[in-house]
């Protein structure tokens, strides 16, 4: 969707191109990708991520694996790791509610 676009350094990356190759992650079980104001790219991008039960992997491991099949722009600035994400009530990921706690003085304002 258009108004999920993220626009980073004058690049159009819409988060749904970036949630399928983090998807392809065999230790990742659920992602959100979205933008956060950045003073100088205009947005970065983050990700949510939600891991299989019993498995694990680092920020770098994840870094890396977009880096292989993303353009460099479209990689995400930074990652976290969450135990769940915000779901509507028929299970859909509320995209609009991280971008909220990333913009609130409680988050640090990243």
């Amino acid at each position: 969707r258009k108004k999920d676009m993220i626009i980073a350094s004058g690049y159009n990356v819409y988060p749904i191109e970036v949630e399928d190759i983090i998807y392809q992650h065999p230790a990742v079980k659920e992602t959100c990708v979205y933008g956060v104001p950045d003073s100088y790219r205009g947005e970065t991008i983050k990700a949510a991520i939600v891991l299989k039960k019993g498995k694990s992997v680092s920020e770098q491991e994840i870094r890396e694996f977009c880096m292989q099949r993303l353009a460099r722009y479209k990689v995400p600035r930074s990652f976290e790791f969450r135990e769940q994400l915000p779901k509507s009530a028929v299970g859909k990921i509320l995209r609009r509610i991280l971008m909220e706690e990333a913009q609130s003085p409680a988050a640090g304002g990243r």
